[in-house]
């Protein structure tokens, strides 16, 4: 698994269990033969989707961006984030479940950080993290 399938891989974890609807949105290209032989190139996704794709608590479309703490957004992706922001959705860059976590605070939906032992107890939740409140 790559840094950036790893940190997929989390935030959907915290989604799931958060009991937000979310899935893994994959983009790409694929060269194929049919039945008769003939090739064909078929793509799939739209370029610049998010790399997760949901609904919030609220019925507002989530997409997140998962990025390494170096990687960069391309021009794409910028402006695949800034329409569903235009439309009313929730667009996020999330470069740990912690920056997830932050996002979706500040989208309203009750989640909190745990600190010390009480981490260790969490046995399963990633990043120090607990939803809070059940909507």
């Amino acid at each position: 698994m790559t840094p950036e399938g790893a940190i997929v891989a989390a935030c959907l974890e915290f989604l799931h269990y958060a009991g937000i609807k979310a899935w893994r949105q994959n983009t790409g290209a694929v060269k194929y033969k049919n039945a008769s032989g003939a090739s064909r190139f078929l793509r799939y996704g739209k370029v610049g989707s998010a790399d997760i794709i949901g609904w919030m608590p609220d019925g507002r479309f989530l997409g997140v961006e998962c990025k390494t703490p170096t990687g960069r957004l391309s021009e794409a992706q910028k402006v695949w984030l800034a329409e569903l922001r235009k439309a009313g959705g929730v667009a996020i860059v999330a470069r740990s479940v912690g920056d997830l976590v932050d996002a979706m605070a500040a989208e309203g939906i009750g989640v909190k950080r745990l600190t010390g032992p009480e981490v260790i107890r969490e046995a399963g939740r990633r990043d120090g993290c607990e939803v809070s409140a059940l909507w």
